[in-house]
């Protein structure tokens, strides 16, 4: 591969969407459809950002300070992360600013001192996950926290550039989301559970072990969905796509540490799982504004 190749590779493009897609949507069901050049803008530079630059931002500086566990990691080098070479590493850190910050900036002209705010804790968030110095993704706990922050963000940025005020239903979707990625999280860390602990490196995983770890998740998806319920029909639809979550976790919640490789199988799943969701969650948004 060649290094721009690398450098592409690592912003993850089978996630891309992850984090794009929660912020249209979130901006266009606040807002409804942009009926001015401004409200454009928004939407068209908001959406290219949580794509592409964002993610490389994400994954990418994650990659180049994540070096020396992932060339000792089997599971890298496909679609859940590449090993960059060492000659790239310069190169990834200044794409990923120079890419996001006319974007940043852009949007910060664009917003409002609440959008902005939101901004500043999206950004801060993706960076403090794997920045020297900061590294929250070896903070047991805070882990999940911050991991979760990188997808639910975009949505509360989008909510808050349209200028919409978080009610009760805003609030009830945007917990159920944060509780989705704090458990994907958490499962997704079952598979590195003695990996890290030969490498020093701690996580939600490590400190529970591989069997609380998946109860852990399977907990923070029901939870998830128990919140969704009680939003309004046919929104409160959305609940029931937690079930393949929990099927998918729930062969691992007996997992013995020494086994916890075999989650990952469950993890590949996890990625194609959220197609399906997202998908699904297209359909119930179209339904909830134009009536599909």
């Amino acid at each position: 591969m060649s290094a721009w190749g690398q450098v592409l590779a690592s912003s993850r493009p089978l996630s891309w969407i992850n984090t794009a897609y929660p912020f249209a949507a979130a901006y266009l069901l606040a807002g409804g459809r942009p009926d001015g050049a401004a409200e454009w803008w928004v939407l068209v530079l908001g959406t290219l950002w949580f794509l592409v630059p964002y993610n490389l931002l994400m994954y990418g500086v994650n990659d180049v300070f994540d070096y020396e566990s992932d060339i000792r990691n089997p599971r890298k080098g496909g679609v859940e992360g590449v090993v960059l070479d060492r000659g790239v590493h310069r190169r990834t850190i200044w794409a990923a600013v120079l890419s996001n910050l006319p974007f940043v900036v852009a949007l910060v002209a664009l917003g409002d001192l609440a959008s902005t705010a939101v901004l500043a804790v999206s950004v801060f968030a993706v960076v403090a996950y794997s920045a020297p110095g900061l590294r929250f993704k070896e903070r047991p706990f805070l882990d999940s926290i911050t991991s979760s922050t990188h997808f639910v963000s975009p949505a509360v940025f989008g909510l808050a550039i349209s200028g919409a005020s978080l009610d009760a239903t805003s609030f009830a979707a945007l917990a159920g989301f944060f509780l989705w990625g704090m458990g994907s999280h958490a499962f997704g860390a079952v598979q590195d559970i003695e990996a890290d602990r030969a490498g020093g490196i701690g996580s939600v995983g490590t400190v529970m072990g591989a069997s609380t770890t998946t109860w852990f998740a399977l907990g923070c998806y029901v939870v998830a969905g128990l919140l969704l319920l009680t939003l309004p029909w046919p929104a409160s639809l959305s609940a029931l796509l937690v079930l393949p979550y929990v099927a998918n976790v729930a062969p691992y919640v007996r997992l013995s540490d020494a086994e916890c490789e075999r989650a990952n199988a469950g993890w590949r799943r996890f990625l194609w799982l959220n197609f399906l969701s997202g998908f699904l969650v297209t359909q119930l948004f179209l339904w909830m504004t134009i009536g599909w």
